[in-house]
């Protein structure tokens, strides 16, 4: 038995953390964030899935039999290697998941146009991954993309709820609408987004709905415990909780807690 692995690029997956979390306090859990070599977003696909499997790797070792990339960039460019060629041969009794399907999955449920935006990082967007799950889903859909290059620095240098982060927010969002204006449904597509939710709904318009991926992403996972019950009896119920990041311990537990809202103690490892 051991805890859920949460792993981001950086802070962002905490909003992943936290959501899973407040549904499933009982459980384990070990947060890593791979602070020193963020942001992942405007790396190449090699670079983001040599950075994600060493991540992988590492909370394996820790016990984890069960890591969630909470991280939309590794989710596209890592995720379904990860699951494919390197599992089955090396550690065929762990899982790994994602953030992107379990994401696509609810916007059938709440737009009525089937018309999706994804305000995402550059990376995310180049991807394709959103536009491509979507539309298996659900064939017909239109699914536009809008990169959002500020936001992550906004939320990383705690900016994201003063007035110089209003320009950026509106810009991107109208550069979204201007694309589809049948738009009724906006996937944040990055796990930093949901700390400028009160400036995106100052911005966007009346009737559009927003989703961030917290509450989706631990809804999902605990309807895969569901499912798959083996899993589940593997993961350690003392309800801790343990950070770990690759670059300075103060510096991470000091952010850590603008996403959180609470302090946290942090470790420094090496990947």
């Amino acid at each position: 038995m051991g805890p859920i692995g949460v792993f981001d690029s950086g802070y962002g997956g905490l909003t992943i953390l936290d959501g899973i979390r407040q549904l499933m306090p009982q459980m384990d859990y070990v947060y890593l964030g791979d602070n020193a070599r963020t942001p992942y977003g405007t790396r190449s696909f090699d670079i983001v899935y040599e950075f994600t499997l060493q991540a992988v790797k590492k909370l394996f070792e820790m016990g984890c039999p069960l890591v969630i990339l909470g991280c939309n960039t590794a989710s596209a460019k890592a995720l379904r290697t990860i699951q494919q060629t390197y599992l089955p041969d090396n550690a065929p009794d762990r899982r790994v998941l994602g953030v992107i399907r379990p994401t696509a999955e609810v916007v059938g449920q709440l737009s009525n146009t089937m018309h999706i935006g994804v305000l995402a990082t550059e990376g995310t967007i180049r991807s394709e991954s959103y536009k491509l799950e979507i539309e298996k889903l659900y064939p017909g859909s239109t699914i536009v993309g809008q990169a959002c290059p500020m936001w992550v620095p906004l939320v990383e240098n705690n900016e994201f709820d003063k007035p110089g982060a209003d320009y950026f927010v509106n810009d991107s969002l109208n550069k979204l609408l201007a694309k589809d204006p049948k738009i009724d449904t906006i996937i944040l597509g990055c796990t930093h987004y949901p700390l400028l939710l009160d400036k995106i709904k100052k911005y966007c318009p009346s009737g559009i709905t927003l989703v961030p991926q917290g509450k989706y992403i631990a809804k999902s996972l605990e309807d895969y415990f569901v499912r798959h019950p083996e899993m589940e009896a593997r993961i350690s119920k003392n309800g801790t909780c343990q950070y770990f990041t690759t670059e300075s311990s103060t510096k991470f537990a000091e952010s850590a807690s603008i996403f959180l809202r609470e302090q946290v103690m942090a470790e420094r490892i090496t990947l």
